[in-house]
C-alpha cells in the first residue's frame, strides 16, 4: 500500500480546519491541524508534510511570516488560504514562496483538486537545495542547453552541474519558455499556459515568478531569460536545444 501523503493544516478557526481535514481524509490524505504560526514551524520539522495549507490571519506570527520562515529551510509546497482578495495580498504571498492562493470561502472540491494538482507537479528534493548531481541520460519531457537541463517529467533543473530546487510553477514556467526559444510571450499568454484559463489572477504573478527564476538561474553566454519591454518575456538562445517529449 502506498504511503499516504501528509498535509499540514494551519488555521486558527478550528471549525474550518476540521472541515478541511475531513475533506482530505476522505481523499486518503493524512492530516495534522495546528492553530498558530509557531506550532506550524515546529510541525513542519516534526511532521514533515508533503504540503502545507496555510491561513494568513493567524495569532502572533501571521501566515506571511510562517511562509517566509518555512522557505528558509524547505521547498515544501504551500497553498495560502485567505479571505483577503486584493491583488497585493496574492502577489505578496507568491513573492514569499507560496505555490497557490485560495480565497475563502472556498468550495471543498476545488480545495481538494488544487491540493492534488500541486502535489502532482511537485517532486521533493533532498537537502541541500543545490547539490552536485551525476550527468545522466534524460527521459520524458525535457529541454537541454549548455550548462542547463530542465526536465518537466521529474521536475528537476540542473544548472552548471548542480541541481536547483524550484516550486512547480517556477519550473513549469521556465520549461515552457526554454522549450520555445526566441519566441516572445505576453504575460497573459503565460498565465493561460501555466496557470490555466480558470486562474483569476494579476499578470504581476508572472513577473514575480520570473524574478524568482532569475535569482536562481543566471543568464548564460549561449542563452538568457529576457524581458521584452511592453510585451512580456522570452528565452533567448544562440544555440538549438536538445530535448525529448514523452510519447
Amino acid at each position: 500500500m502506498a504511503e499516504k501523503q501528509k498535509v499540514l493544516i494551519v488555521d486558527d478557526d478550528e471549525n474550518i480546519a476540521e472541515l478541511i481535514s475531513l475533506y482530505l481524509i476522505k481523499e486518503c490524505f493524512d492530516t495534522v491541524i495546528v492553530n498558530d504560526g509557531e506550532e506550524a514551524l515546529k510541525q513542519c520539522q516534526q511532521y514533515a508534510p508533503n504540503l502545507i495549507l496555510l491561513d494568513l490571519m493567524l495569532p502572533g506570527m501571521d501566515g506571511y511570516e510562517v511562509c517566509r520562515e518555512v522557505r528558509k529551510t524547505s521547498n515544501v509546497p504551500i497553498i495560502m488560504l485567505s479571505a483577503k482578495g486584493e491583488v497585493f495580498d496574492k502577489v505578496l504571498g507568491l513573492e514569499l514562496g507560496a505555490d497557490d492562493y485560495i480565497m475563502k470561502p472556498f468550495d471543498s472540491k476545488e480545495l481538494v483538486a488544487r491540493v492534488k494538482a500541486v502535489l502532482r507537479r511537485f517532486t521533493p528534493v533532498k537537502e541541500p537545495q543545490e547539490r552536485e548531481v551525476e550527468v545522466q541520460e534524460q527521459s520524458g519531457d525535457y529541454v537541454s542547453y549548455p550548462d542547463l537541463i530542465v526536465n518537466q517529467s521529474n521536475y528537476s533543473v540542473t544548472w552548471r552541474g548542480k541541481q536547483v530546487d524550484m516550486p512547480p510553477k517556477e519550473l513549469e514556467l521556465f520549461y515552457f519558455l526554454a522549450s520555445h526559444p526566441n519566441q516572445v510571450f505576453t504575460r497573459e499568454q503565460l498565465l493561460d499556459h501555466i496557470w490555466g484559463y480558470e486562474y483569476i489572477g494579476d499578470t504581476r504573478t508572472v513577473d514575480v515568478h520570473i524574478k524568482r527564476l532569475r535569482g536562481k538561474i543566471k543568464n548564460h553566454e549561449q542563452w538568457a531569460l529576457v524581458t521584452v519591454w511592453g510585451i512580456g518575456y522570452k528565452f533567448e538562445a544562440k544555440v538549438k536545444p536538445v530535448g525529448g517529449k514523452r510519447k
